[in-house]
């Protein structure tokens, strides 16, 4: 009984989640949000050095980058889900 369940588990086919294209996409939509988290940021580091703006800048953004990334790839994957319920 236990082989048959892992059988079917097994023998499901298997959908790209990630494309080169989707890649692309998602790499030039975290790099400008990148530069425009680090437009805003910078403007609120309590400094004049330009190497301090720069480097609490893009410590910041980087920050924010990579919650921005993960949010993005969570809504992939629950539009995906989604689009593969309502085929079903």
């Amino acid at each position: 009984m236990r082989l048959r369940l892992l059988e079917r588990v097994m023998q499901q086919p298997e959908n790209k989640l990630v494309t080169p294209a989707s890649m692309a996409v998602d790499a030039i939509l975290v790099i400008a949000f990148f530069l425009f988290m680090y437009r805003v940021v910078a403007s609120h580091v309590p400094s004049k050095d330009h190497r301090m703006l720069l480097v609490w800048g893009a410590a910041c953004s980087a920050c924010l980058t990579t919650l921005f990334w993960l949010a993005l790839q969570m809504f992939r994957v629950v539009l995906k889900a989604q689009r593969q319920a309502q085929k079903e």
